[in-house]
C-alpha cells in the first residue's frame, strides 16, 4: 500500500510538472515582445562602460530609451562623435554634435590652505564627514578631501594630490558626471572643455572669517565685478561668480585683482600644493 501510494504521488507530482511546463511555455509564447532588431546593434555602437551618466542604469538601458523616444543619441556623455553618428545611422535620425564637458574641482583650498578644527577620527569619506559635523576643516564650503568623487569615477581620471584635493586628468575624463554625484558638497561642476576662467570657491562666509579658515578663498569683496563689463559677473551673497549664461566663454578676467587668488585661469595656475598658513598672516 505505502509502495501504491508512493506511485501515486510521483505520478501526481510528475503530471502537476507537465502541466505548468506546458502552460509557461504557452504563456511565454502568447505573452512574448518581439525584440526590436536594432537593439543589439545599438549596444555594440555604444561604449559599453556601464557608467550610469546617462541616467540609466547602463548600456543596454540606455539602448532602449533610445527604442523609446526617451533619450537622444547625443544623450550618453562618455561616447565619442563617432560613436553618436553610428547610433543615428542605425536610429535613422540626423546625428547631434557633441560639446565635451570636463569635470572641475571648484574649491582650492587643501591641507596647506585651510585651518582645521582638529583630528578627524570618523570614517574617510566625504559623505560621512557632511554627517560628522563637516570633517576637519573650519570652512563648512570646501572640499573635505576623502575622495569620493576620485572612488566615484570609473574611468580612472582623478586622483587625491599630496595637498589632499582631487585632481582631474583632462585626458581622461568623459564627463560622465559620477563624480559630481559623489560629491556631497556640490564643488564638483562638469564644464564646457573651452571653458577656462573660474572661481574656484564656494564660501559663503563673511570675509574676515573667511580669511581666517582659507587663506585661497574669495572674501566677496566684489573688485573682480567691478572689474568687467556690466553683467559679465555678479555677487551671490558673499561669492562672486561669472555670467557664463550670457557671456559664454570668456577672453579674460581681472584675475589680478583677486586678493586671495580665488579666480584663476585653469591651467595657467595649477592647483597648489602649499599656499601659505591659514593660521598666520590671513587673520583679521
Amino acid at each position: 500500500m505505502e509502495y501504491e501510494s508512493l506511485l501515486m504521488a510521483v505520478g501526481t507530482l510528475g503530471a502537476m510538472g507537465l502541466l505548468l511546463a506546458l502552460g509557461l511555455a504557452m504563456a511565454d509564447r502568447l505573452l512574448a515582445v518581439d525584440e526590436d532588431p536594432r537593439t543589439e546593434a545599438l549596444i555594440e555602437a555604444l561604449p559599453g562602460a556601464n557608467c550610469g551618466g546617462c541616467g540609466v542604469p547602463g548600456c543596454a538601458a540606455f539602448a532602449q530609451a533610445l527604442l523609446s523616444g526617451a533619450a537622444g543619441v547625443g544623450g550618453c556623455p562618455v561616447n565619442s562623435q563617432e560613436g553618436v553618428e553610428e547610433l543615428a545611422e542605425i536610429m535613422g535620425v540626423e546625428p547631434e554634435t557633441l560639446g565635451r564637458n570636463i569635470a572641475r574641482i571648484m574649491c582650492h583650498g587643501g591641507d596647506a590652505e585651510t585651518a582645521k578644527k582638529g583630528e578627524y577620527l570618523g570614517v574617510k569619506t566625504c559623505l560621512a564627514g557632511q554627517l560628522n559635523k563637516g570633517g576637519d576643516k573650519l570652512c563648512e564650503y570646501g572640499c573635505m578631501g576623502f575622495g569620493d568623487c576620485v572612488a566615484a569615477c570609473p574611468f580612472d581620471a582623478m586622483y587625491m594630490n599630496d595637498n589632499g584635493l582631487p585632481v582631474v586628468i583632462e585626458d581622461k575624463c568623459t564627463g560622465c558626471s559620477n563624480c559630481v554625484v559623489a560629491c556631497p558638497r556640490d564643488i564638483v561642476e562638469l564644464v564646457p572643455e573651452e571653458r577656462n576662467l573660474f572661481v574656484f570657491c564656494r564660501s559663503q562666509d563673511e570675509a574676515k572669517y573667511a580669511r581666517t579658515v582659507c587663506t585661497v578663498s574669495c572674501v566677496g569683496c566684489g573688485s573682480c565685478v567691478k572689474g568687467v563689463d556690466d553683467g559679465m559677473m555678479f555677487m551671490d551673497g558673499q561669492l562672486a561668480k561669472i555670467n557664463y549664461t550670457d557671456f559664454g566663454t570668456l577672453d579674460s578676467l581681472p584675475t589680478e585683482k583677486c586678493p586671495n587668488d580665488s579666480l584663476k585661469i585653469q591651467g595657467l595656475h595649477p592647483v597648489p600644493t602649499v599656499h601659505g598658513d591659514p593660521h598666520s598672516s590671513n587673520k583679521g
